[in-house]
């Protein structure tokens, strides 16, 4: 078995405490800053990662590259926080996380000429519908923004499109300088909503923690896994072992935080699981190593 799956498997898994860590974070932490604060943090902390392991030498840097994945990355954030607002949690989140790898199949197949296998498809098809479940499940009045859900398949683009310039940029250098450059470029395009919105509540024990907890650990050290995963795996495959995340995110949320257990829910973290076996017990062919 490819052992970039477990790496995929977690960072991902890191990806999911995010919600419970935000469930603590201060009142008046808004989404939109917290985003940004999370990735100026894991950002630094990754070129911290990148300089101390020497990451950077010998590694080689498409300018477009570099300038195109720091965007790509912020768009992910922006769109993502945009969809939100406009039309909901359950249909943006559902958009941005189910969209992400259907955009990544086509990406790779077409760009990046990787092999896309009937076991991809149906594990996608699993997961994509675990997803829908899950963020369905705690919803009972559903509102369609069309603006909305633009945004959300800007988001899903966005972290496709972020992936698969990783993965071309892995060729030339190592993982951390790679995810340390994007990360941190994009935290820079993104600094000015720092300045607009109330970060006051940066100063207390609660959000330095959360904080500390968002950038450090879902960020650094989740991209540092993500990047090891993503050197052995192909894009399309790596999007769609991603989606444990929302898996991880709904464990912690009955576990940690009280919410309840139903039927809709025990089938939607069945049906991502199935997924994720899928692919995870898949024997390791030629298209998924360098």
């Amino acid at each position: 078995m490819n052992k970039g799956i477990f790496f995929i498997i977690a960072a991902a898994m890191l990806w999911g405490t995010t919600g419970t860590s935000q469930a603590f974070a201060p009142v008046g932490a808004m989404p939109l800053t917290v985003g940004t604060l999370r990735l100026l943090i894991g950002g630094a902390g990754l070129l911290i990662v990148a300089v101390a392991g020497r990451s950077f030498t010998g590694s080689k840097f498409n300018p477009i590259h570099l300038i195109g994945g720091a965007v790509l990355v912020a768009i992910y954030q922006i769109a993502f926080f945009s969809a939100v607002k406009l039309t909901g949690v359950a249909v943006g989140t559902i958009v941005a996380i189910g969209s992400g790898p259907a955009f990544a199949g086509v990406l790779s197949r077409v760009i990046l000429k990787e092999h896309l296998n009937k076991k991809w498809y149906l594990a996608t098809i699993f997961a994509v519908i675990g997803c829908a479940l899950l963020v369905l499940s705690g919803e009972d009045d559903i509102s369609v923004n069309p603006l909305g859900i633009l945004y959300a398949l800007i988001s899903g683009f966005g972290y496709a499109g972020y992936t698969m310039t990783a993965k071309v940029m892995l060729a030339r250098a190592k993982g951390n300088a790679v995810l340390a450059l994007l990360f941190f470029g994009a935290a820079l395009i993104m600094l000015p909503v720092l300045f607009i919105y109330d970060i006051s509540w940066l100063s207390t024990t609660k959000g330095v923690i959360s904080m500390a907890h968002l950038g450090l650990l879902a960020t650094t050290l989740a991209y540092i896994f993500f990047a090891k995963g993503l050197k052995t795996l192909t894009v399309a495959k790596t999007t769609t072992l991603s989606l444990a995340e929302p898996l991880t995110a709904s464990f912690l949320g009955i576990a940690v935080l009280g919410e309840s257990l139903n039927m809709m829910v025990g089938l939607g973290m069945m049906c991502l699981l199935s997924g994720i076996l899928i692919l995870s017990l898949e024997k390791r062919s030629p298209a998924d190593t360098e």
